[in-house]
């Protein structure tokens, strides 16, 4: 199996005239270099106590010179269309089931929760709740955010009992990353050779059932100078992330780079990407 160019390629794509990065990659801040006289570094600690003050102070400027939001018409109006139970509940299939995240007054974090094909195609199909982010947050002492996963796939026969959930805390793009049994709707502990990674700017996804390939924060010259994962790594189950092994990586001037994995078909195919800027793409294929 060798590796093929597949395609640079420009994309200038943009919503409002603000460009948008391949494959959902948004810039942002990392901190300032060690030599660097920012007067305003301590920003970057978004949940410092000194960031979070400056923030109230703004809002409150903010709050007395245009007035509150919460106290407007359309503030209601909106939080009413959001909270709406005759929202489209938009699914993705899983073997048998058919995932959908929910969000409303009772849900706000939200609810990952599942229904067969029968059950989804009645007026009022009988969910089953899979991850509340509302009761996981309250439990945990943490505000989890919900950024997606990646499901394991082995083709032709799949279980469909595993999942990388991404869970931010706070909602920042820095994720800590969890696998789930989706048969026992509960996370796989680390101990019982669960993946688990700790808080970082991560991407990962499934290679087979034991090995996953990551990009994360492995020290010095692991991220890109935009803060995303430079380098993609081999890791297996049961094993230290230390062990990882590189399988890939991009350039420190490269906004990030990742591999990955899927089944289509019947055939397997594997990408190596590299976003070299806003608007232009490396990638690598091998079937």
């Amino acid at each position: 199996r060798r590796w093929r160019p597949f395609a640079v390629r420009a994309s200038p794509r943009s919503v409002g005239g603000v460009p948008v990065l391949p494959w959902g990659v948004r810039c942002q801040s990392t901190g300032s270099k060690p030599d660097s006289d920012d007067a305003l570094e301590w920003l970057e600690e978004v949940q410092g106590e000194d960031a979070l003050r400056w923030v109230r102070e703004q809002n409150a400027q903010t709050v007395s010179r245009v007035g509150d939001p919460e106290r407007t018409e359309a503030y209601r109006r909106i939080l009413t269309i959001l909270d709406s139970k005759d929202k489209i509940p938009y699914v993705t299939r899983i073997g048998k089931w058919y995932y959908n995240f929910w969000q409303d007054d009772q849900h706000q974090k939200g609810l990952w929760r599942r229904a067969t094909l029968e059950s989804f195609s009645r007026e009022a199909p009988e969910w089953q709740a899979v991850l509340d982010l509302d009761e996981l947050a309250a439990k945990e002492g943490i505000s989890w955010v919900w950024k997606g996963y990646d499901v394991l796939d082995e083709g032709p026969g799949c279980n469909w009992d595993r999942a990388l959930l991404s869970l931010s805390p706070g909602g920042s793009d820095a994720v800590v990353v969890r696998e789930f049994d989706l048969d026992e709707c509960e996370f796989v502990p680390v101990e019982a050779g669960g993946f688990v990674l700790p808080e970082a700017k991560s991407s990962v996804a499934y290679r087979t059932r034991n090995e996953v390939l990551v990009g994360t924060d492995f020290g010095e010259g692991s991220l890109t100078n935009s803060g995303y994962p430079r380098l993609s790594k081999s890791w297996h189950r049961g094993t230290p992330l230390s062990e990882a092994v590189t399988v890939f990586q991009g350039e420190l001037a490269d906004v990030a780079a990742d591999q990955f994995l899927y089944h289509d078909r019947g055939f397997w195919h594997e990408f190596q990407h590299r976003a070299l800027d806003f608007y232009n793409t490396a990638k690598w294929y091998r079937p």
